[in-house]
């Protein structure tokens, strides 16, 4: 049964400009505080937009809980409006300082070991194809850009996805996604490492191994999935290339993506895995469910073009 979803329209038409901000914000980032923070703001001054918003709305638009908040499905139908007129505000306001319209603007987000080749090869085949397109770009984790998209705040994202592929997030509409690529996972290992004298590893060789792992969002690089002991983990690092620094110093394995094999630094070997359940990664492309402006889909043959590069390379 479909929920009824009240909302006073006329209300939400009266409400701030900043208290949209806010809201799209606080949509975008999963807490009151990680939106605080990136506004400038204390949590307060937000927690007061937000309940300013909803009695205009004249119902809740978030549901707080112990690991953040969730937009209720009246939230959900405010973001939409809200990133739509912050939106259209933001263009006008590029277009008055000589800057490059909406039209011809798109905003893509992308994790982080995308922009070592795919988003860089991609980019610079735009230049070439569509030099009026500009694309304004941020790096993120998964869950973040999928709550960015949610919010209006990207137009395209790029996602990370693992076993069992999963749908990005359980809100309704769902997303529209688009496999770019699917690659087997692999691990990067010291060029002076035993390892290395090999051209693929076993998997049982990876028992006993000192590991350096991701942390936050990262779950891409870091230990072998189904590793069956207790792993050792050496050093912990955000930063993929800082990872890949720690292994060519010799302080570490650690599991990357195949498509970094070809940038990876020296002092690196990056080898296929055999033996055990093969190990899948896919490269994904997300938008919200409508109809992509022609631009946004120069953007995201582009990527398809870079990815299917990266993967035969």
């Amino acid at each position: 049964m479909a929920t009824l979803v009240c909302v006073d329209v006329m209300a939400i038409s009266d409400a701030s400009l900043t208290a949209l901000r806010v809201f799209r914000e606080v949509a975008e980032r999963g807490t009151l505080t990680a939106a605080a923070s990136a506004l400038g703001y204390t949590q307060s001054a937000v927690s007061r937009q937000i309940a300013a918003l909803e009695r205009a709305a004249g119902t809740s638009l978030l549901e707080r809980r112990h690991d953040g908040v969730r937009l209720t499905p009246a939230g959900q139908i405010v973001v939409r409006r809200a990133a739509a007129v912050v939106g259209q505000l933001d263009a006008t306001a590029r277009e008055l300082a000589g800057l490059p319209g909406e039209q011809g603007t798109v905003r893509l987000g992308w994790f982080p070991t995308a922009g070592a080749e795919l988003l860089p090869r991609a980019l610079t085949a735009l230049r070439r194809t569509d030099p009026a397109i500009t694309v304004v770009s941020r790096e993120g984790g998964t869950p973040a850009l999928v709550r960015a998209v949610r919010a209006g705040t990207v137009d395209l994202a790029l996602l990370a996805s693992a076993p069992p592929f999963r749908p990005p997030d359980t809100e309704t509409p769902a997303l529209a996604v688009r496999v770019l690529t699917e690659r087997s996972l692999r691990v990067a290992v010291p060029a002076t490492h035993p390892l290395a004298r090999r051209e693929y590893v076993d998997v049982v060789d990876l028992r006993g191994q000192r590991w350096i792992a991701g942390s936050g969002d990262d779950r891409v690089m870091g230990v072998w999935p189904g590793l069956d002991e207790r792993p050792e983990i050496a050093h912990t690092a955000r930063d993929w290339l800082a990872k890949l620094h720690l292994v060519a110093a010799g302080c570490g394995i650690t599991t990357v993506p195949g498509s970094l094999g070809a940038v990876a630094p020296p002092g690196v070997r990056v080898l296929q895995v055999r033996g055990g359940p093969g190990e899948r990664r896919r490269v994904l492309l997300a938008h919200l469910p409508r109809p992509l402006s022609e631009a946004a889909e120069r953007v995201a043959a582009a990527l398809r073009a870079a990815a299917v590069e990266t993967e035969e390379g």
